[in-house]
């Protein structure tokens, strides 16, 4: 959270581009919030309600995604700097980043089982001293599972990123019609996952999602009127409601509880964690899907630009086709999972377990 601080003040001050590319190079390295956050909800619910808990950080996520651009897109009108014209957006992520801060420091516990085994003596309500828990028999390896979200995060950021430039070029979009189209689709997302996702079993979740990203590279590819554009985000707001968070919960599943801030600390974050545990092997290694993430946009965006549109969203729905075989090729339902989904439908209202 320091890092994210010191970004947005950068930010603020930022009256040249150097500045403004050091802000975002700060915030890149400081990185990690979302996945910490799943890291706490695989801490504090048990396999039977991981799915459900890890959807509704997604919920969370796509809430924000919903108004957060509109509400920067606002800011940005009112400026109150002659070098900066989003310094008013930017000095507003400060006090939010700051008050964020303020409330972790004071309020946020430790969730991490072995930590709090320390400090009280149980760990995932085990007596300390007591005879520690089986080593989990995992079905999926974690390698199977970090190529799946890389490969997914390679076409799915470079198609993201290409999107403004399609919309542009086709409709001629501005500013608020971006916004307009972005905030379809979180709240799309965010319905999703409070619905639907929550209820199903996360191998289901990811499945659907990479199905919905196939079909909605091929319409891109080709779609020529507003009505087209818009059926293809829905279908990318089912591919965002679903895959990461489907992913991280699979990847959860096949690590036991002293070791997944590790597990997906690997699989997706490269950041600076509050769990002990985790902290030195986020730091260490850098994950394979913000790799994905670096290198998508870049990719993508260059073969948009010199083979064109139709021969960009093939190629991306290509690359889709072979994670789709990577999903429902290589991964199965781990064990001891096989009723997650079929057990939050007869309890959709009993709400998530905390330590």
């Amino acid at each position: 959270m320091v890092g994210n601080i010191l970004s947005v003040a950068l930010w603020v001050a930022a009256t040249d581009f150097r500045t403004f590319l050091a802000s975002r190079i700060v915030g890149g390295l400081s990185e990690g919030n979302v996945q910490l956050a799943m890291a706490i909800a695989t801490d504090i619910s048990d396999d039977s309600q991981r799915g459900a808990t890890m959807a509704l950080v997604g919920v969370c996520f796509s809430v924000a995604f919903t108004f957060g651009p509109a509400l920067g897109a606002y800011l940005s009108t009112l400026q109150v700097m002659d070098n900066n014209p989003f310094a008013m957006a930017a000095g507003f992520s400060l006090f939010l980043i700051v008050s964020e801060t303020i409330y972790l420091y004071t309020s946020l516990p430790e969730t991490l089982p072995s930590a709090n085994a320390i400090q009280n003596g149980t760990a995932n309500g085990h007596v300390k001293g007591s005879q520690a828990p089986k080593p989990r028999t995992r079905t999926n390896s974690h390698t199977i599972l970090n190529a799946t979200h890389f490969t997914f995060i390679l076409f799915f950021s470079g198609m993201e990123f290409s999107l403004p430039f399609m919309t542009y070029d086709l409709f001629s979009y501005q500013a608020k019609d971006s916004g307009r189209l972005l905030g379809f689709i979180g709240l799309v997302a965010s319905l999703l996952q409070g619905s639907v996702v929550r209820r199903m079993h996360p191998l289901k979740v990811v499945q659907m999602g990479v199905v919905s990203c196939t079909i909605a590279f091929v319409m891109l590819g080709r779609v020529q009127t507003q009505t087209a554009l818009y059926a293809a985000a829905a279908l990318l707001a089912v591919t965002s409601a679903t895959v990461v968070t489907g992913l991280n919960s699979l990847s959860s599943f096949e690590a036991s509880a002293d070791e997944r801030g590790n597990k997906l600390g690997n699989h997706r974050s490269f950041g600076k964690p509050f769990c002990a545990s985790s902290i030195r092997s986020m730091i260490l290694t850098r994950s394979l899907g913000q790799i994905g993430r670096s290198l998508g946009p870049l990719i993508f965006c260059t073969l948009y630009w010199w083979a064109g549109r139709e021969t960009a969203y093939a190629t991306g729905a290509a690359g889709m086709v072979a994670v789709s075989a990577l999903v429902f090729g290589g991964l199965k339902v781990p064990l001891g999972t096989e009723n997650v989904g079929k057990k939050e439908k007869k309890s959709s209202g009993s709400g998530t377990r905390s330590n």
